[in-house]
C-alpha cells in the first residue's frame, strides 16, 4: 500500500508493508529518485515509477528496504544509479537475509551502480553528499543548502534509539549526527519517519539521547560492570523485534558498540 503527496517540492512516496505494518519512504525531487523501496512493495511502486519522470537514482545505502526494486528499475529504465563506494561490492551480488527481513521487506536482486562523490547534480540543483556511517558503512545523506532540505536515509528514524542492529555502531551514529547538525538544514526527509518539518530539533533530540546513553554505558563499564549487566540495568523493557529478528536487533548491541569503541580508543593511548 502506498500514498503519494508533496512536501517542499518533494514527492513523498509512503509505503506500508502489510505483514509488519513497517513504513518506508521513497522520494522524488528534481528528477532524482532517492532509494527504490522494498521488493515487498514492488507492484505498487512500479506504478509510481512508470507514471513519473526521473533520470537518475541515488541510494542512501545498500539495505534491501532501500534497494529492493533497483534491479527491476535497472532492467526497465536506462538511467544511472549511484551509491557510496563502500556499497558497490554489496549490490553486485544478490542479497542474503535472515527470514525476518525477507518477511518484512522481501529480497534484493543484484544490480550495478556508480560511486557517489562529494556532490551530485539533479536536473537543476546541486546536492552535497555526506558520508554518515553508523547504521551502515555505506550510508549517505543528501543536502541542498539553498532550500535547507536534508535527506537522512536511516540515520534518524526516531528520536530515541531503543534497539540496534548487530552491525550498527552508536558512536558512529553520534558522530554522523554531529556532522549533519553542523549543516544549516531545517526540514528532514527520513526514510522511515517521513517528512519532518522540525527536523533539526528532532535530530538534536536524538543526538542528546545517544550522547547521554553513551556516557551512562561508559561510566558503568569503567566502574567494572559487565556489558550484559549494563544492558539489563539500562534496558529493562523487552521489545518484540528482539525475538522476531532472532537477536539481530537487540539492546545489547547498543552496549557492545559503545564498549568496543571505548576499548579501542583506550588501546590507542
Amino acid at each position: 500500500m502506498i500514498q503519494v503527496y508533496e512536501k517542499e517540492q518533494v514527492l513523498c512516496v509512503e509505503g506500508i508493508v502489510e505483514e509488519t505494518r513497517g513504513k518506508v519512504f521513497v522520494y522524488l525531487v528534481d528528477g532524482m529518485l532517492i532509494d527504490t523501496g522494498p521488493e515487498k512493495l514492488q507492484e505498487e511502486l512500479v506504478g509510481f515509477f512508470q507514471g513519473h519522470s526521473f533520470n537518475q537514482v541515488v541510494l542512501t545505502h545498500h539495505h534491501e528496504d532501500h534497494t529492493g526494486n533497483a534491479a527491476w528499475l535497472q532492467q526497465n529504465h536506462e538511467i544511472p544509479f549511484f551509491i557510496h563506494p563502500l556499497g558497490i561490492g554489496k549490490i553486485k551480488v544478490e542479497g542474503e537475509y535472515p527470514n525476518y527481513r525477507k518477511i518484512t521487506w522481501g529480497n534484493r536482486d543484484a544490480f550495478d551502480a556508480s560511486p557517489l562523490g562529494g556532490q551530485i547534480r539533479s536536473r537543476t540543483l546541486e546536492w552535497q553528499v555526506i558520508h554518515t556511517p553508523g547504521h551502515a558503512d555505506d550510508h549517505v545523506a543528501l543536502f541542498h543548502e539553498p532550500s535547507r532540505r536534508l535527506f537522512t536515509g536511516d540515520l534518524f528514524v526516531s528520536p530515541k534509539t531503543r534497539v540496534m542492529m548487530k552491525s550498527e555502531s552508536l558512536p558512529l551514529l553520534t558522530s554522523s549526527l554531529r556532522t549533519l547538525l553542523a549543516l544549516p538544514f531545517q526540514s528532514v526527509f527520513c526514510s522511515h519517519a517521513g517528512y519532518l518539518e522540525n527536523g533539526r530539533t528532532l535530530l538534536e533530540q536524538k543526538l542528546q539521547h545517544l550522547e547521554t546513553l553513551q556516557q551512562n554505558i561508559i561510566q558503568l563499564y569503567e566502574e567494572g560492570m559487565h556489558p550484559s549487566d549494563i544492558d539489563r540495568q539500562l534496558f529493562q523493557k523487552s521489545y518484540a523485534i528482539v525475538q522476531f529478528s532472532e537477536r539481530e536487533w537487540d539492546t545489547s548491541h547498543i552496549v557492545s558498540s559503545v564498549v568496543a569503541d571505548h576499548d579501542f580508543k583506550k588501546s590507542r593511548h
